[in-house]
């Protein structure tokens, strides 16, 4: 390896690394805190960086978010949710994207919490990520309903349309969340009860 790559890579290794710390103090201060304000100087502080490196890497608070809630995404499974979505059996691909998402949620379950209450006081960078992440999920669950429409899984009384509503209603974190720490259930049993309702409710 060249002098000039090897210096490339540890630059490329030393930036991935300044990210990491970056993301990790985010959850960190929204686990510890959830109902305060996140502090970018904070943010900065705990990843050891001046507070405009946080601006260099993410490019704005919004962006910060953004990439907060693309990494829980990432960290909790979802390249594998999709593979398990699209599973050749349709009901299977229910019953697996149910369960990974419940998996998902369980394991950022207090950063995810405060993201969707901090999404209410702070629209333009909170509010935003969130949305976007509702707006990814919602497609997933039209697109599940349309694979069980076509395979002919669905109830008569049951239209496409119906059933991607019906799923984004049970798979929605605060649908988990009542069970979850509402009822004290443990992950395993939120997810039978989520998947027996999609299934009572929506297959034949």
């Amino acid at each position: 390896m060249t002098t000039r790559k090897y210096e490339q890579r540890l630059r490329a290794e030393t930036a991935q690394a300044t990210r990491r710390r970056i993301l990790d103090a985010v959850c960190e201060q929204l686990r510890e805190a959830p109902a305060k304000p996140v502090s970018i100087d904070r943010i900065a502080q705990a990843a050891r960086v001046a507070r405009p490196t946080v601006y260099l890497v993410f490019g704005s608070r919004a962006g910060l978010f953004d990439a907060v809630g693309a990494d829980l995404l990432q960290r909790g499974g979802f390249e594998s949710m999709i593979e398990i979505a699209d599973h050749p059996d349709a009901r299977q691909g229910l019953r697996g994207c149910i369960r990974g998402v419940v998996e998902m949620y369980a394991a950022h379950r207090d950063v995810l919490r405060a993201l969707h209450s901090m999404a209410l006081l702070d629209a333009a960078a909170v509010g935003g990520a969130v949305q976007r992440l509702e707006q990814g999920r919602a497609a997933g669950m039209a697109h599940l309903a349309d694979r069980l429409a076509e395979q002919g899984l669905l109830r008569p009384d049951a239209t496409a349309e119906q059933a991607a509503d019906v799923l984004w209603l049970l798979t929605g974190f605060d649908s988990f969340d009542l069970l979850y720490t509402g009822r004290n259930a443990p992950v395993e049993q939120v997810a039978d009860t989520l998947l027996t309702t999609a299934e009572r409710t929506l297959c034949a």
